[in-house]
């Protein structure tokens, strides 16, 4: 599932677009493995007749719940949790049957930390944690995929959001000199 380009705004464009780290998938791969495993195990040890055909049938039951259960559901989890960060800002986008979003502009943006245990290190993944000015504070991001890279990332996009929509030093000495000499005041993006 792609994340919809309609929530972009007319000047706002992807920079990154990201998925928790694969790691996710591990244990619904495994659940497939082993609901497979056993419905072939007991097709060839159980004894042909009633009996077990009915054990059979038991069996390819359990695993087809066991299957659907933490197997897609995880995958399903796993596909429709976006993170996605654009030029304008973060959004977060989770769940399956309802959605939640959440933006987060990066002028927002106070603060960014990551962490990663020693497997994660290993895996190349971990946690992004990003505060931000409001009600809610923090939103925690976990199992970002090369978590070193993106919060560098974060960084350049906020310093680069900041430095389009600030004044530098010349630009502020111009305009008091402009006001000073009763020069009228110009757009300085123009």
């Amino acid at each position: 599932m792609a994340f919809p380009e309609d929530v972009l705004s007319e000047d706002e464009h992807v920079v990154l677009h990201l998925h928790p780290h694969w790691k996710a998938l591990i244990r619904p791969i495994l659940v497939l493995v082993l609901a497979v495993a056993l419905v072939v195990a007991g097709w060839i040890l159980l004894p042909e007749g009633d009996g077990g055909t009915i054990a059979l049938y038991a069996i390819a039951a359990l695993g087809l719940v066991l299957t659907l259960w933490l197997g897609l559901w995880p995958f399903l989890l796993w596909r429709t949790t976006h993170y996605l960060f654009t030029n304008e800002r973060v959004l977060l986008q989770e769940g399956v049957f309802s959605r939640n979003r959440r933006d987060l502009p990066l002028t927002r943006i106070n603060d960014h930390s990551m962490h990663q245990r020693f497997v994660e290190r290993l895996l190349g993944c971990g946690t992004l944690t990003i505060e931000s000015a409001g009600e809610r504070g923090q939103s925690v991001l976990r199992d970002v995929p090369r978590v070193d890279r993106v919060q560098t990332k974060l960084y350049e996009l906020v310093e680069a959001h900041h430095d389009k929509h600030s004044l530098g030093d010349g630009e502020m000495r111009e305009i008091l000199a402009d006001m000073r000499e009763g020069k009228p005041l110009r757009d300085p993006t123009s």
